[in-house]
């Protein structure tokens, strides 16, 4: 079962926005984040807002997914101009899911068009869309390039057959190098998405699906823990005692293995689950998130934030449908992020940063936290001095491993 949506003030149902929002915002980039809520299998041990055909019903199907989006484009284009925001034009977007390809790429197109005529791309633009590898062949991914996507995210997760089986995924370990080739082929950027911590994978599986993964010679990995969220088919496989999940420990040794592998075959890591070969192969869209910037996000669930201002949508595909046929905002509520919470959430995003958190933005109470935090070895000392410059507080590899208690040590 999907999580519910957070608590908040109610959204105004014309979706406008405080003034305040536009402050600075000529100083921040602006990406857009298109949700594709769509699944052909629901897999066990997800709790995104996705829905199979059988689940959704009547109301909200597949074929009038983009027309019903494209209203919510318009509508932001709307909304931010009303709100006294500048001109900007996207300088990423990404589609998310869901299984964004199980669209046909002809709607993905019209969707990345809608972007493009209400907001304009940015030279250079960023054009993402995640994929599972049994979703897209040469035809399509080619179709997708030609449109102005510029990366293609795969769903590998793991390269070892009853690991795919425990986390019910439908897609041939063996295809992942096909997909590779052809999204390469059309001229695509190629990032692969694994889970550690399945239960019952060993740490030789995890090496496995490693070399797999970096045997396709792919630019930037993404590797998670998995994490059990409540309400989910494996969250009852776990209570009821017909699978085991693995120890801190384990989980601990599996990211050590996958950076030192990752380092090893030249990709470095930029955020606490990412690695990418160079700058330019980071995935810029993300690195928005954890920098603040602002994002408008169109689709069921789908969050938004523009100038300390976080909004979320309507989560179900028919009542989403339903609200923009009326005209009104499928904005379910939202919250101005201020004070101690923003705070607390620069802390949180930017010290996962292989740039670090300048230690300046601490809070004065917190700042000489960071000398007890490098004599644990969790924080780089050189960095920390300043010793290439401004003074930062950057993870060690050990850190990453405790990310979660540095902010609590950094917060107030």
């Amino acid at each position: 079962m999907p999580p519910a949506l957070p608590d908040g003030e109610v959204a105004p149902d014309d979706g406008s926005l405080p003034a305040s929002a536009a402050e600075g915002a000529g100083a921040r980039a602006f990406g857009v984040y298109l949700h594709v809520p769509f699944c052909t299998v629901r897999c066990g041990y997800c709790d995104f807002n996705t829905y199979t055909a059988v689940e959704l019903g009547g109301g909200a199907s597949q074929a009038s997914y983009a027309d019903t989006a494209l209203r919510e484009i318009d509508l932001g284009g709307r909304v931010l101009r009303e709100a006294g925001l500048p001109e900007r034009a996207a300088s990423t977007v990404f589609v998310g899911g869901g299984t964004p390809t199980v669209l046909p790429p002809g709607d993905l197109a019209r969707l990345l068009e809608g972007v493009r005529a209400t907001w304009g791309l940015a030279p250079g633009a960023e054009v993402t869309t995640e994929a599972n590898p049994d979703s897209v062949t040469p035809a399509s991914l080619a179709e997708l390039a030609r449109a102005g996507f510029t990366r293609v995210s795969f769903g590998m997760q793991s390269a070892v057959p009853h690991v795919l089986a425990t986390l019910e995924r439908t897609h041939d370990p063996a295809r992942i190098p096909d997909v590779v080739r052809w999204a390469r082929d059309a001229g695509l950027q190629v990032s692969l998405d694994l889970i550690y911590g399945t239960p019952g994978e060993s740490l030789d599986d995890w090496r496995t699906s490693l070399d797999v993964a970096l045997a396709t010679g792919v630019d930037h990995v993404s590797a998670y823990a998995l994490v059990v969220e409540q309400g989910t088919k494996m969250a009852a496989q776990v209570r009821r005692g017909t699978i085991s999940l693995p120890s801190e420990d384990d989980q601990a040794a599996k990211y050590e293995l996958a950076d030192e592998a990752l380092t090893a075959a030249g990709l470095h890591w930029y955020e606490v689950s990412n690695w990418a070969r160079t700058d330019a192969d980071r995935c810029r869209h993300n690195l928005a998130y954890w920098r603040g910037d602002d994002w408008w996000g169109v689709g069921p669930g789908a969050h938004s934030h523009v100038g300390g201002v976080r909004w979320w949508n309507v989560k179900h595909p028919r009542a989403y449908a339903d609200r923009l046929g009326a005209g009104l905002s499928p904005a379910a509520g939202r919250e101005v992020v201020v004070g101690e919470s923003a705070q607390l959430e620069r802390v949180m995003l930017g010290v996962r940063l292989a740039e670090g958190l300048p230690v300046g933005e601490l809070s004065p109470t917190t700042r000489p936290v960071v000398a007890g935090l490098v004599a644990d070895g969790l924080l780089d000392g050189r960095a920390a001095l300043g010793v290439d410059g401004t003074r930062r507080a950057v993870l060690t590899r050990r850190g990453r491993l405790l990310a979660d208690a540095v902010v609590r040590a950094l917060t107030d």
